[in-house]
């Protein structure tokens, strides 16, 4: 019989589950677009029952191409995906509302009427800036629409589906460090945050790191093989990947390009109030990585979401179609060849979101604008690192990932604003890593250094895609 573990990415432009061996090499990733719908205004959301049936989807994937060679076993399942995205809960399970997208507005207007005093200390207790990111503002949104938040429990999705799963009720300190229900001091539940929101504190689950085993699962619903599996969240989908990528050491930045594009720094110890004050009100993150004793800055940008709007409006959709723009656009100059001012796009902010195109020139083809896209992600780039680089030393190397990373014309851009740049092998990195977080939880090898690195040796970058758009 054949063993192995899995890791699940559930992100926000798809979900995927990629099968290792308990040695590190890969065997194959299913996937499914993420099953959001659209709303007015940039509202985006899910279902909550619609995230879990995706991901037994992609087991029963996995399943039908696993038994083709024979019995098999897996022996632990890892979770990472996205935060400040999650499910609110009710004592008997049921969801009280569909999943919202990190990047949907909604809870701004709540978060920016709440009391002046609590959001001036907001920044520098949490770590995170003001504003509709934080999942406590979707909470607030809400607790607005009629919702009481006593006797609830809130999500992230990672730890929703690692509880539908058959695990506990728990929050990954990644994840939680993103709710903006935490005191970045010491990682525990901040009291003023659950006043705001009228609930106490076991409206966040037991408090857990990254890779502690909870249990197996056991819904009868996910393929036999599944069943018995050892459990764990694997936690925040940047971090996880900076981990399979080998980005885990205080010199390096970690650029994660996805729907969201993230700068990640790796700190050994945490900053102090005023520091985290500071980085929150230029829109950077300081708070919990997946790694024990570690903290991050962790800087993100809309730049992923914008590209993807850029081509959409392009009728670009599929893989063809973004490997033709990506060669036209390696093709030009890598400022376009319009003059300066001819075309500009704006709104990769993370407090903004949406796409501007600015048309002062004719002449304008479509890699032009895809190239004035990636220069507009270069400057915020820019920005961000040099508001982190007041705080800890810059950094002397680059790892960049994620999907945009395979597009040439990308990798070009960012080449300009950072530092020694290389690309990662890993094709599915936060899913790898997730697998990473499951071969540990199922083993009794306490050093988590020492299993990752046996771990990632048997990267292969070789992979069976049994993908589905």
């Amino acid at each position: 019989m054949s063993d192995y573990v899995v890791g699940v990415d559930m992100g926000s432009t798809s979900i995927k589950m990629l099968v290792a061996t308990p040695d590190g090499r890969e065997v194959l990733v299913a996937s499914r677009r993420s099953p959001w719908t659209n709303l007015e205004h940039g509202r985006t959301e899910m279902p909550a029952a619609r995230a879990v049936d995706t991901v037994l989807e992609l087991a029963a994937e996995a399943d039908a191409a696993l038994a083709h060679h024979g019995p098999y076993r897996v022996r632990a399942l890892g979770v990472s995906g996205m935060a400040e995205a999650g499910v609110l809960l009710d004592a008997a399970g049921a969801a009280a509302a569909p999943i919202m997208a990190w990047f949907d507005p909604r809870g701004g207007a709540e978060i920016a009427a709440s009391p002046a005093a609590f959001r001036a200390e907001f920044p520098g207790r949490t770590g995170l800036p003001v504003g509709p990111l934080a999942s406590i503002s979707k909470l607030l949104y809400l607790q607005g629409t009629g919702i009481d938040m006593t006797g609830r429990t809130y999500l992230n999705v990672p730890e929703y589906i690692v509880h539908v799963l058959g695990g506990p009720r728990v929050a990954e300190f990644s994840l939680a460090s993103r709710t903006g229900l935490l005191d970045q001091d010491d990682s525990s539940p901040w009291a003023a945050a659950f006043d705001v929101l009228g609930a106490d504190q076991s409206l966040l689950g037991e408090r857990v790191g990254a890779g502690t085993a909870l249990g197996t699962i056991s819904d009868g619903r996910i393929p036999l093989g599944f069943r018995g599996a050892v459990l764990t969240v694997a936690g925040h989908d940047h971090l996880v990947s900076a981990v399979a990528a080998g980005a885990t050491r205080s010199g390096q930045l970690y650029d994660s390009m996805g729907t969201a594009e993230a700068l990640v720094r790796v700190l050994d110890h945490p900053l102090p109030f005023d520091a985290r004050e500071r980085l929150a009100h230029a829109g950077i993150n300081t708070v919990r990585h997946v790694l024990p004793g570690k903290w991050v800055l962790l800087a993100g940008t809309k730049s992923g979401l914008l590209m993807r709007r850029v081509l959409q409006l392009l009728g670009i959709t599929d893989a063809a179609g973004r490997s033709a723009i990506d060669d036209l656009a390696a093709a030009l100059p890598v400022a376009g060849t319009l003059v300066e001012g001819g075309i500009r796009v704006d709104g990769a902010r993370n407090d903004d979101g949406v796409l501007k195109i600015t048309a002062n020139s004719d002449g304008l083809a479509p890699a032009e604008l895809f190239a004035a896209t990636l220069l507009h992600g270069n400057d915020m780039c820019v920005e961000l690192m040099d508001v982190m680089d007041r705080e800890v030393p810059p950094p002397t190397s680059t790892v960049l990932t994620g999907g945009w990373s395979s597009m040439a014309s990308v990798v070009r851009a960012r080449e300009l604003v950072l530092p020694a740049v290389t690309v990662s092998s890993h094709e599915e990195g936060t899913a790898y890593g997730a697998a990473l977080f499951a071969a540990f939880a199922a083993g009794e090898d306490t050093d988590f250094e020492g299993v990752a690195a046996a771990f990632l040796s048997g990267h292969s970058g070789r992979i069976e895609h049994l993908e589905r758009i």
